[in-house]
């Protein structure tokens, strides 16, 4: 394993294209590290192996939290509807495989991953989902930390596959 200095205001994009020299030609995973979950990533790169393109990100669906406005320009609301489970999205759940090409999409430190390299490669036709349907929590901020902590306490964390 190596541990790359990637430089503390590096954008996400940045910080990948600051291991190019470690990966080289090889194919790679990288994840946040912000979320938790139960992916099998064995079958994640066997789904990415069969498919030949250079992206594949980790989706979850996640309902709907929160209720829904339609605004105009002008900012009137034109509806509110209430949740519904339905309302749920597909989101990046920040497990991912790469190809080495990726490289091509990022140009420095200021890239950000997200809205620059994952944009390309959809638009290239080059970013494929796997989408899982098991636990997946993030940890963005202290009220899911204390949510995750609890499950941990209770000794029934489902992303705990080790023994």
């Amino acid at each position: 394993m190596t541990v790359a200095d990637t430089g503390l205001y590096t954008m996400t994009g940045g910080r990948v294209k600051r291991i190019q020299k470690y990966i080289g030609n090889n194919r790679f995973m990288l994840t946040y590290g912000d979320a938790v979950c139960d992916v099998d990533v064995g079958r994640l790169v066997d789904y990415h192996k069969t498919h030949g393109k250079i992206a594949t990100l980790t989706s979850v669906v996640r309902s709907q939290d929160k209720g829904i406005l339609d605004i105009s320009e002008f900012g009137a609301v034109r509806s509110f509807r209430e949740k519904h489970s339905s309302d749920g999205v597909a989101i990046n759940a920040g497990y991912m495989v790469f190809e080495p090409e990726i490289f091509d999409y990022l140009e420095d430190d200021d890239t950000v991953l997200e809205n620059v390299a994952l944009e390309m490669l959809a638009k290239d036709e080059q970013l494929m989902s796997y989408k899982h349907d098991g636990y997946w929590q993030c940890m963005d901020s202290a009220r899911e930390k204390q949510i995750l902590e609890k499950i941990w306490a209770k000794g029934n964390a489902p992303w705990k596959l080790w023994v």
